[in-house]
């Protein structure tokens, strides 16, 4: 779709600011044809039928234990409620903890254990395994929410939210990495607020899911189309290697040189 309507993305990741004006029919059905692939590929590793009509959330990235892939299930009958006034919700976990990091591989067993529990016929929760490359593209583009909860103030960037943003998926995250910079409330995604304890923060991202994503996912469909646009727009175009490289060599790798240019230009206009 985007080679369709802005052909230059590919040389100069900034032109994806024109995704502002993506017709919104397209948008969403290139979502949708990303989301089959998703669940298509879900389908054959656990087995487990996912609806494509249902929202869908993504939580994938290295398992440590400070990026608490169980806050969601901090108060599991809140999420149930929810999952039944959405008409079902559908929650996809993956991701690979460090051989070495016991704490980090418990976690995943507790993901595991947690969401064999309070799965039911509305709130579907599956863990993949072999979480790699090619599996984290279908997850970053699939999903239609990427999570992201991390104890602020660890998280070094976050760039799993970074690839979903790319793919047009809004952010439901904790105010902590790029998302202190990517979050536009209600028009890139949703933040997280901050809490006293685990909590708090878990009460809030159930408020956030509850009050502005389902309500927009299930009655709104041309204004989430809207959001996805946005989200490549504003994060997008700017939140990548390119643009990241481009500014390491200006004001990292080559600062002198960039400014001495700079001042001689100057001075050749202002003659």
């Amino acid at each position: 779709m985007l080679d369709t309507n802005i052909p230059a993305w590919r040389r100069d990741n900034l032109y994806l600011r024109s995704a502002i004006d993506l017709p919104e029919r397209e948008m969403s059905a290139a979502h949708a044809r990303a989301k089959e692939s998703l669940l298509a590929e879900i389908g054959s590793r656990s087995g487990l039928v996912l609806d494509p009509k249902v929202l869908t959330l993504g939580f994938a990235r290295r398992v440590a234990t400070y990026k608490r892939a169980t806050l969601m299930f901090t108060d599991p009958a809140r999420l149930v409620e929810i999952a039944e006034k959405a008409g079902g919700l559908q929650i996809v976990y993956a991701g690979k903890a460090h051989p070495q990091d016991e704490p980090g591989k418990a976690l995943i067993q507790k993901v595991v254990e947690d969401a064999a529990r309070i799965s039911n016929n509305l709130l579907k929760v599956v863990y993949l395994e072999n979480y790699a490359w090619d599996l984290g593209a279908l997850l970053t583009a699939g999903v239609d929410v990427w999570i992201n909860t991390p104890k602020r103030p660890y998280e070094a960037s976050g760039t799993s939210g970074m690839k979903a943003a790319l793919n047009g998926v809004p952010s439901l995250s904790i105010l902590d990495g790029w998302w202190i910079e990517g979050c536009i409330e209600g028009v890139t995604g949703w933040a997280i607020e901050d809490g006293a304890n685990d909590e708090e923060e878990a009460a809030s991202l159930y408020k956030k899911l509850e009050t502005a994503v389902v309500p927009l996912y299930l009655d709104a469909p041309e204004k989430w189309a809207r959001l996805m646009r946005n989200t490549i727009a504003f994060n997008g175009s700017y939140f990548n290697t390119n643009r990241m490289v481009k500014q390491y060599t200006r004001n990292a790798y080559y600062p002198i040189k960039l400014l001495e240019k700079t001042k001689v230009e100057e001075e050749a206009f202002v003659g």
